[in-house]
This record gives C-alpha cells, sequence and structure tokens, in this order.
C-alpha cells in the first residue's frame, strides 16, 4: 500500500525467460503489493522462471494476441484485483523498475493521475543506445502529435507507464488495437477523457535481449500514429464522433 491505495505492477511478456529475475529483483516489493505476468504465448521458459521467483499471478495466453491484447489481460486482471495505482513494467530490463517508487508517490499523492516515464527528457535515449532513426521518428510523430492533439508530452511511446484506477476505468482499452498502436490508442483515449498525463525521465538501455520492434513494424506503428492523431483532432472538431475508427 502507498498512502492506503494497492499498488499492482504489470508485466507484459514475450521471451523474457533471460531477464525477468533480474528485473523482478529490483523491483521496490515493499512499496508494491502485487504483480501480475501475462506471458503472451512465449516459446521459451518464461512461464517457470516466474513461478520459480514467486510472481503471486502469472497467466499464460493460449496463443499469442499481440503487445496490445497483452496489456488487455494486464489491466483487466489489476482491475479485477482492486489495484488502486496499475504500473506497466517490461520484463525485459528495458527501463529501470528503480523508477517505480516516483511513478507510484506522483499518483498516490494525487499530483497526476497518469505518469509516463519518458527516454527522451534529457539525454537518455540515445546515452542508453536507442537507434538513431528510432530516436528521430520518436521526435518527429510526439512533434506531430502535440501540435494536432494540443499537449505538451515529451514523447508519446515509451512503454513504461503508471495509471490511477479512475484512470483505467474510464478509458475503453478494449476497444484498442491489440498490437503495438494500442499504446498511442491509449493515450488519445486519456486525452479524451481530460487526463493530464505527467513525465519523469527515465534512462533506458538497447542490448541483445531487450525486446524491440522491426524497421518494418516500427513504420506500421508510425502511420497508425499519424492515422489515430489526425481522427483525434478531426473528432474534437466534429468531423467524427468515432475516435478509434471502428
Amino acid at each position: 500500500m502507498y498512502e492506503g491505495k494497492k499498488v499492482i505492477v504489470v508485466m507484459p511478456a514475450y521471451k523474457a525467460a533471460l531477464t525477468l529475475e533480474k528485473t523482478y529483483n529490483e523491483i521496490p516489493h515493499d512499496w508494491v503489493d502485487e504483480v501480475i505476468l501475462v506471458d503472451d504465448h512465449s516459446p521459451d521458459n518464461t512461464v517457470e522462471v516466474a513461478k520459480q521467483i514467486g510472481i503471486q499471478h502469472v497467466i499464460r495466453h493460449d496463443k499469442n494476441k499481440g503487445y496490445g491484447g497483452n496489456q488487455k489481460t494486464c489491466y483487466t486482471k489489476a482491475l479485477e484485483l482492486q489495484g488502486d495505482i496499475v504500473i506497466m513494467l517490461h520484463p525485459d530490463y528495458q527501463y529501470t523498475p528503480l523508477l517505480l517508487k516516483a511513478m507510484i508517490s506522483i499518483i498516490g499523492n494525487g499530483l497526476y493521475p497518469v505518469v509516463f516515464a519518458s527516454r527522451i527528457l534529457g539525454k537518455g535515449a540515445l546515452k542508453g543506445g536507442m537507434p538513431i532513426y528510432k530516436y528521430i521518428a520518436n521526435r518527429i510523430l510526439t512533434l506531430y502529435q502535440n501540435i494536432l492533439i494540443g499537449q505538451k508530452l515529451s514523447e508519446y511511446h515509451t512503454g513504461y507507464r503508471a495509471f490511477s484506477r479512475e484512470a483505467l476505468e474510464a478509458v475503453p482499452f478494449h476497444d484498442c488495437d491489440d498490437d503495438f498502436i494500442f499504446d498511442n490508442q491509449m493515450v488519445l483515449q486519456l486525452f479524451w477523457k481530460n487526463f493530464e498525463v505527467g513525465e519523469v525521465t527515465c534512462p533506458t538501455k538497447y542490448f541483445e535481449e531487450a525486446s524491440s520492434i522491426n524497421f518494418k513494424r516500427s513504420s506500421i506503428y508510425g502511420f497508425g500514429v499519424l492515422w489515430y492523431s489526425l481522427r483525434y483532432r478531426l473528432a474534437k472538431m466534429g468531423w467524427t464522433w468515432d475516435l478509434m475508427g471502428k
């Protein structure tokens, strides 16, 4: 508990056997009440490792549902367990668990209902090995979105995110896509519902075992960001009522 609020960490996993234990061991367990790991039908022994190290809730999909589909299971389970503060932490050790306390305290003290750990604030992205093409694309897409959406985030594309229960219950995340664009659709839904997003600086690490989407899927994601940001703008102007285009 933090300030009387139940804290749950959710870990969407795919082939995370080599990095899971190191990530889990750095979680501040005196601040975190429960951990949920959802394995998206990994071909390795991620589930076995998760159980061996003592993760309380381990869920395995019977087929691969995609990054967004994995998060849907994560957040649904966290809400079922009555989580008041829910943080998504990737088990590939790309984002440091040591930031959890900062993110928890921001939400727990009522400063922001949503907190993103930004790789762009400071010099964490390039210093941590982010490929230059991804860095440039990140900056261009973020500028585009800030203009269309009317916000001032430093980054829309981080996978390290914390939510209050109120925020998770307010957004229809089950309507989002099952692929990587899920993350960006969630951001749009949060702003559509008038939730403010706080940011903290986050160092990051790029290495062989860390998960990363390839150039083709990155391109598909980028075009999705352009399209849904435009839909958001059109919806705000009253030209369309369907934000997600379903």
